[in-house]
């Protein structure tokens, strides 16, 4: 189902409402009781409302850095950790 955006030139009040295309416009504002206007608009193909998927929590940590460092935010700074070789076999001789 669309959802269609209103308006009401009275009050300003504005309100999102998800009807068929089949059902008519709201006429009625549900603050003011004046009469509301439909907005047209670019239109979406969906709504993300709600918890769930957001588009950074996909991001690299690259892209990450560099929105923390745009937004004032510090990045965290990577440390280089060493590994120490470990060695599975029976230990070396030195002759």
């Amino acid at each position: 189902m669309p959802t269609y955006q209103y308006k009401c030139p009275k009050c300003g009040y504005e309100f999102e409402e998800s009807q068929r295309m089949t059902d008519s416009p709201i006429e009625i504002c549900p603050e003011c009781k004046g009469k509301t206007n439909r907005i047209i608009s670019g239109g979406a193909g969906f709504l993300f409302k709600g918890s769930g998927f957001y588009t950074t929590e996909h991001r690299s940590q690259s892209y990450q850095d560099a929105a923390k460092k745009e937004s004032g935010e510090v990045a965290p700074t990577k440390t280089k950790e060493t590994k120490k070789e470990t060695s599975t076999g029976p230990p070396k001789k030195n002759d």
